[in-house]
């Protein structure tokens, strides 16, 4: 099939409350759509959202290459246009996957397709740090449905520290607790915090050393007392066995955006059980069109909390049927296909081109 036109958005989406990284607040999604359209009036979707300090796309470098690619694969094949994509996989994997997921939603991917309704579990963002705020704020969740709440740390290993026990405190096993360090802390402080931790609650802990620092890595995995989880250090299959190879992690967090598309993310997952490790879905970085992809594929593949709850973030939606959330859980419907809400889309919009 031939496509026929594609339309590229460039997107600053506004947060309602500002996300807080160990590398500083994200106030609003810095966004890039890919729609595209068919000669049989078909409209494929993706989308590929940035973040600075987690990939080294940026968003400026990444629409400048999002419109060549654009210019080039307008009116040819999609077998053609996935060719001229296949070079861009490694080097800028965020944008290729772009295309790609609006290519494969063209195509009527079976990963996409629902044919009963399903409930996919999400995981709460645990904001405070205080213990009033803290059981205010993760009483809320609960009551929301979540049963998993993440807290991010890396911020100061010994603040940090304490502010974990705070936490146990209040939870007091109603739910379980997933740590975050987004790569915040050297060496030395991520083994003195994982060593120190009490397991209690705590599911896991994730990413606390920079993504190529595989031996801090294993360092923290041998006195870690709660299982460790790597992100920002997997992009491909190679990153996956190397974790397994290396016993540097029990949980491997995987990511649309990172690994070029539908089918690429599915034999990822399918990698990770292979190498006897476990895996975790989920961008907490990325609009509807993501989140409703990655929920899609994991269907009766993930057994825990997903983490993609990016699309619960914004202060408005994009979507003119938005993706449905009950209960801690995004719900599936038959049929469901995502129809841009081209008001809400404008609100946001910073920069918009069509190529023919």
């Amino acid at each position: 099939m031939k496509i026929e036109h594609i339309t590229l958005h460039r997107l600053r989406v506004p947060l309602t409350t500002p996300y807080r990284l160990s590398f500083g607040p994200i106030h609003a999604f810095d966004t890039v759509l890919v729609e595209a359209r068919d000669e049989g009036g078909h409209t494929g979707l993706g989308e590929a959202t940035y973040l600075t300090g987690y990939t080294d796309e940026t968003i400026e470098a990444s629409w400048a290459l999002a419109q060549r690619l654009a210019a080039d694969c307008a009116g040819k094949g999609t077998s053609a246009v996935r060719s001229q994509l296949e070079p861009h996989l490694k080097s800028a994997p965020f944008t290729a996957t772009a295309f790609n997921t609006a290519l494969e939603m063209l195509a009527a991917d079976p990963l996409l397709a629902v044919d009963r309704p399903a409930e996919v579990p999400l995981l709460g963002l645990l904001h405070a740090t205080d213990t009033a705020d803290i059981e205010r704020e993760s009483a809320e969740l609960f009551s929301q449905g979540f049963g998993t709440l993440k807290v991010k740390v890396g911020f100061d290993a010994g603040r940090d520290s304490a502010m974990v026990k705070r936490v146990q405190c209040v939870i007091d096993g109603r739910g379980r607790i997933r740590l975050d360090a987004n790569q915040g802390y050297n060496r030395d402080d991520a083994c003195r915090f994982a060593a120190n931790l009490a397991p209690e609650g705590i599911e896991l802990f994730e990413q606390p050393c920079a993504a190529g620092d595989w031996e801090a890595a294993c360092a923290v995995a041998r006195v870690a007392t709660v299982p460790m989880m790597l992100d920002e250090s997997i992009y491909g299959l190679d990153d996956i066995r190397r974790a397994a190879e290396l016993k540097a992690a029990r949980y491997i967090k995987v990511k649309l955006m990172k690994l070029g598309g539908l089918s690429r993310l599915a034999t990822a997952i399918d990698t990770i059980r292979a190498c006897g490790m476990e895996p975790v879905l989920g961008n907490g970085v990325a609009c509807e069109i993501g989140c409703w992809m990655e929920a899609c594929v994991a269907r009766g593949r993930i057994h825990n909390a997903g983490e993609m709850n990016g699309f619960l973030k914004p202060s408005s939606r994009l979507l003119k049927n938005p993706l449905k959330f009950e209960n801690g859980a995004i719900v599936l419907e038959p049929g469901y296909r995502p129809e841009l809400d081209r008001d809400a889309l404008a609100r946001c919009t910073v920069d918009k081109h069509q190529f023919d």
